[in-house]
């Protein structure tokens, strides 16, 4: 776990350095401002990067994740995925803006080393916008500039076979839009490899 503003500031580093497009500044500045809580959030309640700033580390790590696995010779060679600096960063860094202002703190009763019960907290789901995982993150994002096609399938269908959706459809997508694949394996990487899938 690192210090919120060290992530904030490397965030917003790769996001300059990278996204350039029309409305990007917009969407950077919603992320910074007090309607968003991105930079603070968690990226899950008890799952992986259970934390405060979790969010925010996560999108980190899928993005050197996407960016490493795009780099590889063989997926520019072989499978021909060849993807800008600039969608890398759009994919991997925003991929999971569908979860800002969605967790909150909470409290229970647990006991503690002692044996005595006390009160602890714990972040509970609250979805004000119930309009899925990826299709919610490319709703926001559109909200302040466009993606290319094979982004908004991309970060749409970033969790691969792991939600609930159509099987035929998920595997049509992944396979029409390699950048879908790629990003998925980051996610998973990012996740159960660098977080360990756990708090």
């Amino acid at each position: 776990m690192s210090d919120i503003r060290q992530l904030m500031d490397k965030f917003t580093s790769i996001y300059k350095a990278n996204i350039t497009r029309p409305g990007s500044e917009r969407l950077l500045e919603y992320l910074l401002s007090e309607n968003s809580d991105f930079f603070a959030a968690p990226a899950s309640t008890k799952y992986h990067s259970a934390y405060e700033g979790g969010l925010c580390e996560h999108s980190i790590n899928v993005y050197e994740c996407l960016k490493a696995y795009c780099e590889r010779e063989r997926v520019k060679d072989t499978y021909g995925l060849n993807v800008s600096d600039e969608s890398i960063a759009i994919v991997g860094l925003l991929h999971d803006l569908c979860k800002i202002n969605t967790y909150e703190t909470s409290f229970r009763n647990a006991k503690n080393d002692q044996g005595a019960w006390e009160k602890v907290p714990y972040f509970s789901f609250n979805d004000n916008l119930p309009y899925g995982h990826g299709e919610k993150s490319v709703y926001i994002i559109s909200g302040f500039m466009r993606l290319t096609r094979e982004e908004a399938f991309a970060i749409r269908w970033h969790m691969g076979f792991s939600g609930e959706e159509n099987k035929n459809t998920i595997g049509k997508a992944l396979e029409m839009f390699p950048l879908a694949l790629a990003v998925n394996i980051a996610d998973m990487e990012a996740t159960f490899l660098i977080e360990g899938g756990k708090t």
